[in-house]
């Protein structure tokens, strides 16, 4: 029950104060006794509001903590299980040391690798991943992926000769041979501010070649004629640790690409190594959601990589964007004195795949997947 005290009259007010005042003071003491009315009122309201608090059923609150737990836990189930669009190259390569490695290079030995699987399988087990990947998380702006998906084949069937992916087409891509710098122009600029230090790093491995016998951490590539050699930090999207450690200036770098394909059986990192008169075959990519970036390193005369029909120069300390799933090829020609054609390689994102796709494409194409 509260007490509301009677309002007096403007009269009543004015006798015990026993002195004239003006309408402006009569209405100051008004409005100061109804705030202190109001502030009685506040402090009830804010009484009445702490007991009923104290006096709530403690199945209630404990019903609500357990809620809020719940919550809490499911935020951060989520947070750690969410693939990310740019795996780090310590995550990568922690996995490949459980994985394993022989001679510095990783060998796919998981009969149920998506590169691996006979086509006629292929598309039942990626619309399994892309399930998978949307129970999980969610089917928005999965359109594309699940339109690339279903009809795979005919995507791969119908394709003109020139662009042929091996793998997986992903549609409604812009298609062009080659891209310009802006395509990708953080990551760019940034391989070309390092260029110095891949081009030292690599200097110190290629001292060990000899006429005999292939330096540790080196992969010899068949060709039609001369020697195609690679030396792998990231292979089918797995890293290799005993190559990283002794390259660990590139090897920190990638950490810092933002597009750069990490944990996904269509990134790559490397030096590739082309000696005096060798040709490399023609041949398609895997897939047309990345293009490949080449730094010049190394970049002898009578050097030209060809892409769809366009050839193109390398040149030190630049960057080269292509998309590798056109047909394409390269050579050097140049004199044995000045020595090997070599590039730094990279896989990095096509422009327009959404941030949304890489995600799920991440998950789908994980290595050992």
């Amino acid at each position: 029950m509260v007490w509301v005290p009677l309002r007096t009259t403007r009269t009543d007010r004015r006798a015990p104060l026993r002195a004239p005042t003006s309408r402006c003071t009569t209405m100051s003491l008004e409005w100061l006794m109804d705030w202190s009315w109001s502030l009685d009122g506040l402090r009830d309201f804010i009484a009445t509001g702490i007991q009923s608090f104290r006096d709530c059923d403690a199945t209630a609150l404990a019903a609500v903590a357990c809620l809020l737990i719940l919550f809490v836990w499911y935020c951060y189930h989520v947070g750690r299980e969410q693939p990310r669009a740019y795996a780090t190259v310590n995550a990568l390569m922690q996995s490949a040391e459980a994985n394993g490695v022989q001679n510095g290079y990783v060998y796919c030995h998981s009969p149920e690798c998506v590169r691996c699987t006979p086509h006629d399988g292929l598309n039942q087990k990626l619309y399994h991943n892309l399930q998978e990947y949307a129970k999980r998380y969610s089917w928005s702006g999965m359109g594309r992926i699940h339109k690339g998906i279903r009809e795979q084949g005919r995507y791969l069937n119908s394709r003109p000769s020139i662009q042929k992916p091996e793998v997986f087409f992903l549609p409604d891509l812009p298609t062009t041979p080659y891209f310009s710098r802006d395509a990708q122009k953080h990551d760019v600029e940034l391989l070309e501010r390092n260029f110095q230090t891949i081009l030292c790093e690599f200097e110190t491995l290629y001292k060990g070649f000899s006429n005999c016998s292939l330096p540790q951490g080196w992969k010899m590539n068949s060709t039609p004629s001369g020697e195609w050699f690679t030396f792998y930090l990231v292979n089918q999207g797995m890293c290799v640790p005993r190559n990283c450690r002794r390259c660990p200036r590139t090897y920190r770098l990638l950490g810092s690409l933002r597009t750069c394909i990490g944990n996904n059986v269509f990134g790559n990192a490397c030096i590739s190594v082309l000696s005096p008169g060798t040709v490399i075959a023609e041949h398609y990519g895997p897939t047309n959601i990345r293009i490949r970036c080449h730094l010049g390193l190394k970049t002898p005369s009578n050097c030209e990589l060809v892409v769809g029909g366009e050839p193109q120069c390398w040149a030190e300390g630049r960057c080269l964007l292509f998309d590798d799933s056109f047909l394409h090829t390269a050579f050097h020609e140049g004199p044995p004195e000045e020595g090997p054609r070599v590039v730094f390689m990279v896989d990095l994102w096509h422009p327009n795949v959404a941030a949304a796709e890489r995600q799920a494409l991440d998950f789908i194409f994980a290595p050992g997947r």
